[in-house]
């Protein structure tokens, strides 16, 4: 059974950092054969994209939102995908999620999604 997990979420003050971490469990589960989307859902919003990183992580993409602020990452050796967050601002609430596919698009185009994790910005 594959999954992915994220952690790092929490409750910060408006112009502090986080750092959110997307793991993958499951023994025959490789990270780094897949592209890795962030995205996040603030309540009573619609999911948005946040950012994707491809296979390498030699590109990267970003929402208008986040860019500047946000960078992701990836450790193919550790299975893992990071999402730093810096400068955060209140309406960076949301729960945030991690997605896995095959190629990088909107978030119908991922296969696995984790279980998210709530990031809370007070001003």
């Amino acid at each position: 059974q594959v999954q992915l997990v994220e952690s790092g979420g929490g409750m910060v003050q408006a112009g502090g950092s986080l750092r959110l971490s997307c793991a993958a469990s499951g023994r025959t589960f490789s990270i780094s054969n897949y592209v890795v989307g962030w995205f996040r859902r603030a309540p009573g919003k619609e999911r948005e994209f946040v950012a994707h990183i491809n296979y390498s992580g030699s590109s990267t993409s970003y929402a208008d939102s986040v860019k500047g602020r946000f960078t992701v990452s990836r450790d193919n050796a550790e299975n893992t995908v990071a999402l730093q967050m810096n400068s955060l601002k209140p309406e960076d609430t949301a729960v945030y999620y991690c997605a896995a596919g095959i190629e990088i698009g909107p978030s119908s185009t991922y296969h696995y999604w984790g279980q998210g994790t709530q990031v809370t910005v007070s001003s």
